[in-house]
């Protein structure tokens, strides 16, 4: 059912596009007929409007995958190097953040580590919208900041790293097997937003699929109950996508696979000192915008790295052919 409502939007909105068309030529056409240069230039921006709605619809003609149109969860864990790494993790937070407000998308933080001294050891945020696992899959890895850190009385160059796990939230229809002898609960008094509550019970939970070793928490309810059960939805999205990176990874060349997971791989690396630079260490994209990028300017990355997966796909297509 939910394939063909997809597919019924993508037909509408294709036909939606060619209206457009359709319009545009027939203001430039009148404008010229009448000599009206206002509806020369009316239909002449309507093109260049559609244009942009184009490219857009072409990208997301990338979105595939078979929980791309999902809502996700997105995890974001600072590596060793205490209150630097910590404030690293936090920029990149916001980062997200800053992103799927830009594209209309609801944000939850479901959980949320704080820092020692600044940012954050931890945190995870359930991003709510069409395609926002589709867009956000490719984030997945390790960030790397290099800058003068402002937590250095000597103003030395630090190199900072961050892992982001990015997993779908998947439909209650979908089973997946989870026994109570595989799991580990823990109950903690939750920190970070939420008022003095918080600090006051034991309400924020923590599981451990010991077989996966996989961790959630949740602290975003008051109510235990309701964090063990936003808790264990987390968990089965987590052995779910898992699940699906087993396919992929079915699909290519062991030492592939091996490069697409793990701590030891990382994916981007921003550079604010001695010169200011983003760059994709996949795709090869790059920016000197790093204020637009940590602002959440990050659909260029997205958009190759999506095409250099499904590019990567065919090569592997055709070669299995030949």
């Amino acid at each position: 059912m939910k394939e063909r409502t997809h597919l019924a939007q993508a037909i509408d909105r294709y036909k939606g596009l060619h209206k457009q068309l359709e319009d545009a030529v027939t203001l430039i056409e009148l404008g010229e007929m009448e000599d009206d240069e206002d509806t020369i230039v009316e239909g002449e921006n309507a093109l260049r409007a559609l244009r942009t709605d184009v490219q857009k619809a072409e990208l997301e003609s990338l979105l595939s995958g078979e929980a791309d149109a999902n809502d996700c969860y997105l995890a974001v864990n600072a590596g060793a190097g205490g209150t630097e790494a910590q404030d690293w993790a936090n920029m990149l937070l916001r980062m997200y953040v800053r992103w799927a407000e830009a594209h209309g998308y609801k944000t939850e933080v479901v959980e949320e580590s704080e820092g020692e001294e600044a940012g954050i050891k931890s945190a995870t945020v359930k991003i709510m919208g069409h395609n926002a696992y589709g867009w956000l899959k490719t984030e997945s890895g390790v960030h790397r900041l290099v800058r003068i850190s402002p937590y250095d009385s000597a103003a030395r160059r630090h190199t900072s790293f961050t892992s982001v796990w990015v997993y779908p939230v998947i439909d209650d229809t979908i089973d997946i097997e989870i026994l109570d002898k595989d799991l580990k609960v823990d109950t903690y008094r939750a920190s970070g937003a939420g008022g003095q509550h918080v600090n006051r019970t034991e309400s924020a939970i923590r599981i451990t699929h010991v077989p996966s070793g996989i961790v959630v928490a949740c602290q975003a309810e008051r109510s235990q109950h309701k964090n063990r059960d936003h808790a264990m939805k987390m968990l089965r999205a987590r052995l779910y996508e898992a699940e699906l990176r087993k396919r992929e990874e079915a699909a290519q060349a062991t030492e592939d696979a091996k490069s697409d997971i793990g701590w030891g791989h990382q994916i981007r690396s921003y550079v604010l000192q001695p010169y200011q630079m983003v760059k994709d260490l996949r795709t090869g994209v790059e920016t000197s915008d790093t204020s637009g990028v940590l602002d959440g300017d990050l659909d260029p990355f997205m958009a190759a790295a999506l095409a250099a997966k499904i590019q990567g796909g065919e090569s592997r297509d055709e070669a299995a052919a030949g």
